[in-house]
């Protein structure tokens, strides 16, 4: 319930806010999806993705081949329908960087690259490297390291794909051995098994899934939470993989180099189980999406476009079934990216000057510039229970539309001449455009 007031007991101090380019924010947001390989049509992966607005997948080496049925043609055919690009990776137990680097360079004359990636979770799925088995939880991490350092080396080597970011490998902080992979650069002094100056990665790599989601209540602030780069996080996070590593504790960044040490998440995401029902499930992604990017993430992938069918155990993460129809949160998704995407004309704010009284810690807010001129404003409560009843102070009157995309993707309150706007919110995001 949203309704909208033009006066407000006790004015608050002005506080601009600059805008980001919408589509910065849009950029971010990504999705794991299987493909032919694991049984999932090309077509209806074409479909779900443009669905959903998803700008990037998360994909690689893994199941590729020559002969199909996935081939890099596959993913040449998804960019050319959708305009996604991918995150290149070596995936599980992967290792041949040279056959990542050649179809990477494919995908880029394409322009339908993103980044390299190393490994995915090598703590579960270790790697032999030069006939040397290494990660998991009881070998050295040294071989993850060295393949690592050679991806790195071998992508800026290439003057093809030399621009292109390379993304580190995901749970650094399960290594065994302090082999400096809670660092992009190993800095000197670190005391690291390799030597001071191994460079690793552009970007650090988290697979901050929340945490807690069978309370019941769910815990506030699910989403800002598992973003958070400090030790207050209360999930495997920033802090936990490059400050000090969750296993064995070892030395990374200092707080003030993770506040803005470049990050991506290439899985995040949450499962329907106990309270969480499709409706919670779709509002709790749209704060992952907002959260993550509001707190310094640069693209953040969620796991999985669609439930896996060829995996057994809880298989309820998908935007979409495993007969292909949308759940709510693709939905939401969908209305959501639809609004963001829409042109103006509208007159184009710099920075956006509000400020939100009664504000609890559970209320957040992002401020866009959109297409043709749109101001957005983008207003996300993280709830577990009940609701909130923040006042927006806009410093000013505005003609202003505001959106639910829980309800739809046209908007659900029109006003002119609007100074003030009092919400109701409880765990999911409204759009405010102003002119």
């Amino acid at each position: 319930m949203i309704a909208a007031m033009f006066s407000c007991a006790s004015p608050a101090a002005s506080r601009a806010r600059t805008a980001v380019p919408v589509e910065r924010f849009l950029a971010s947001i990504g999705v794991n999806t299987s493909f032919p390989d694991r049984g999932q049509s090309l077509e209806k992966t074409i479909d779900m993705l443009k669905f959903g607005g998803f700008r990037w997948v998360r994909a690689g080496i893994e199941g590729l081949s020559d002969d199909g049925p996935s081939t890099i043609r596959t993913m040449l055919k998804i960019h050319r329908a959708t305009g996604v690009t991918f995150s290149w990776g070596l995936l599980s137990g992967g290792t041949d960087i040279a056959k990542l680097v050649a179809t990477g360079r494919v995908l880029a004359q394409s322009s339908a690259l993103l980044a390299f990636e190393g490994n995915n979770e090598p703590n579960n799925w270790p790697v032999t490297v030069d006939g040397v088995p290494g990660g998991g939880r009881g070998l050295s991490w040294q071989p993850v390291a060295r393949l690592q350092q050679r991806l790195y080396a071998a992508v800026k080597a290439d003057p093809q794909l030399a621009r292109y970011p390379v993304w580190s490998i995901s749970e650094a902080g399960a290594e065994t051995d302090d082999v400096g992979l809670q660092f992009l650069t190993i800095p000197p002094r670190a005391g690291s098994a390799l030597p001071a100056g191994t460079r690793f990665a552009d970007a650090a790599t988290l697979h901050n899934y929340p945490r807690r989601t069978s309370q019941s209540p769910l815990p506030d602030n699910l989403a800002w939470n598992a973003a958070d780069p400090s030790v207050a996080s209360q999930t495997d996070g920033l802090y936990g993989n490059y400050g000090s590593t969750w296993r064995n504790h070892f030395r990374g960044y200092s707080q003030a180099d993770l506040d803005r040490l470049p990050r991506v998440t290439t899985e995040t995401g949450i499962t329907l189980s106990g309270i969480v029902n499709e409706e919670t499930q779709g509002a709790v992604l749209l704060d992952i999406y907002l959260a993550q990017f509001a707190r310094g993430f640069s693209n953040t992938s969620v796991y999985i476009l669609r439930d896996r069918t060829d995996e057994s155990g809880n298989q309820t993460f998908g935007f979409f079934r495993p007969d292909y129809t949308p759940r709510k949160a693709a939905v939401y998704l969908h209305n959501f990216t639809s609004i963001l995407n829409r042109p103006g004309p509208g007159r184009r704010h710099a920075a956006l000057d509000y400020e939100i009284t009664a504000q609890p810690d559970t209320v957040h807010d992002l401020a866009l510039t959109g297409r043709g001129g749109r101001s957005l404003l983008i207003v996300w409560d993280e709830r577990g229970h009940g609701e909130d009843h923040p006042v927006i102070d806009l410093k000013g009157k505005h003609a202003i539309a505001v959106y639910d995309p829980t309800v739809g993707a046209r908007a659900i309150l029109r006003m002119a001449d609007c100074s003030h706007l009092q919400l109701s919110l409880t765990d999911h995001p409204v759009i405010i455009e102003l002119n």
